[in-house]
């Protein structure tokens, strides 16, 4: 039993050490303005994995004689749109999203259990015996049950989102497709805005304006969100987010 419980005082511990940690610093940062992050190479971060992906056989590139143009070129002296390392493109963010649902659930049942045992080979007389106020053999056993729930859950959403924010190529696939990843913090007084973009986009779809839309972006991950004190007062206490997790009823 004792071993049962080491795992989840070292888990609570985690969360207190955790808390404590969280709680120092925004202690420490009382008062002052929320701090941004500082410009980085995507590659040097802890969370940077580079995207690997089935490939196709790289196509023979054919070459036209006497011909200055390039395929796949938009324009005629050099194509002005994003395509190597380091490139940056304008990612359009217009997300208008809504969704109701509604589900009720009503579930009833009843179990009812008699059984007697009249004659058993005489020991229905040895049991009078042994009682004191003796027993029915008619009525030996008796059970009854009854469970109910209902469930009744509504979910009404609506939100929009219309935003831009520059990308920076980290990779080049072997078959043309980029990999972008971009983010933009905004400070208004004590709260900061953040967003982050990041996916695969092929190079045809870049436009010639150098921006691509959101949903021409394959494994897209789009982050909107904010911290500061606006964003501190909308969220639960750390008690009572560790309160939700473990309590089981």
């Amino acid at each position: 039993m004792a071993r049962l419980h080491q795992p989840i005082v070292a888990a609570l511990a985690a969360l207190a050490l955790g808390g404590c940690s969280g709680m120092l610093d925004r202690l420490a940062a009382v008062g002052t303005t929320p701090q941004l992050s500082p410009v980085e190479n995507p590659e040097l971060k802890p969370d940077y994995r580079p995207v690997t992906m089935p490939m196709p056989r790289p196509p023979v590139e054919i070459r036209n004689a006497n011909s200055l143009w390039r395929q796949g070129a938009r324009a005629f002296f050099k194509d002005q749109r994003a395509g190597r390392v380091g490139d940056i493109l304008t990612v359009l963010i217009e997300i208008k999203d809504k969704a109701n649902f509604q589900n009720a659930t009503t579930r009833t049942r009843d179990n009812a259990e008699n059984a007697s045992a009249s004659a058993l080979l005489g020991f229905e007389q040895k049991a009078k015996d042994l009682l004191p106020k003796g027993f029915d053999p008619t009525k030996l056993v008796d059970l009854a049950s009854k469970s109910q729930a209902n469930g009744d859950a509504k979910i009404d959403r609506k939100e929009t989102i219309d935003l831009k924010v520059a990308a920076i190529v980290t990779q080049v696939l072997p078959n043309g497709n980029l990999v972008i990843r971009g983010s933009q913090e905004v400070r208004v007084n004590h709260e900061v805005r953040n967003l982050m973009v990041a996916g695969v986009v092929r190079r045809e779809d870049v436009s010639s304006e150098n921006t691509v839309q959101h949903d021409q972006i394959a494994e897209a991950r789009i982050i909107y969100g904010g911290r500061g004190t606006l964003s501190d007062v909308q969220q639960p206490r750390y008690g009572q987010q560790v309160f939700d997790i473990i309590y089981p009823f």
